[in-house]
């Protein structure tokens, strides 16, 4: 099936901008149905309790959340540089090493806030320079737009204009 093996699937290697990686390593797992893996994961089908062996819609199923799974952390673990790398080399889930990333890289909640709190200040002052074209102002200004946007922050087109 096209599109659906390992070697066709090619992912931005991570160069330390983590919120524009993020943006791309999405959209890439989404269009080869892999987000649900890294999202959320998948839970083992459980056993009945008398010992009965999985139904084959169960074994099918949990076949396919394997490969899936597999294949979206093989995608996560070659998008990362070898100095990366050991910090999710041993997470068995796509999901799992996702999580470590974002708490390495991104921060949690009061480091974003920190972060988006400068990237305001910078597009409250930005101001454009006597020397500087409009084209290049109007792409630093964009620059910070899409940081913030990657912090969450909802701005408006009225606020940038």
């Amino acid at each position: 099936m096209a599109g659906s093996r390992m070697s066709e699937l090619h992912a931005p290697i991570f160069n330390g901008n983590y919120d524009f990686w993020i943006i791309k390593m999405c959209m890439i797992f989404k269009s080869h149905k892999l987000w649900d893996m890294v999202e959320t994961g998948f839970e083992q089908p459980v056993k009945k309790e008398d010992g009965e062996a999985l139904t084959t819609a169960q074994k099918l199923a949990l076949e396919e959340n394997v490969a899936k799974d597999t294949k979206a952390l093989g995608l996560i673990q070659s998008a990362v540089f070898d100095e990366i790398f050991p910090k999710i080399a041993l997470q068995e889930s796509a999901k799992a090493a996702w999580e470590i990333l974002q708490q390495e890289f991104r921060g949690d909640k009061k480091v974003r806030s920190v972060k988006l709190q400068a990237l305001r200040r910078d597009f409250e002052y930005t101001r454009m320079q006597d020397d500087e074209s409009l084209s290049g102002y109007i792409t630093k200004l964009l620059e910070l737009v899409n940081q913030m946007k990657s912090y969450e922050e909802d701005i408006s087109n009225q606020r940038i204009v």
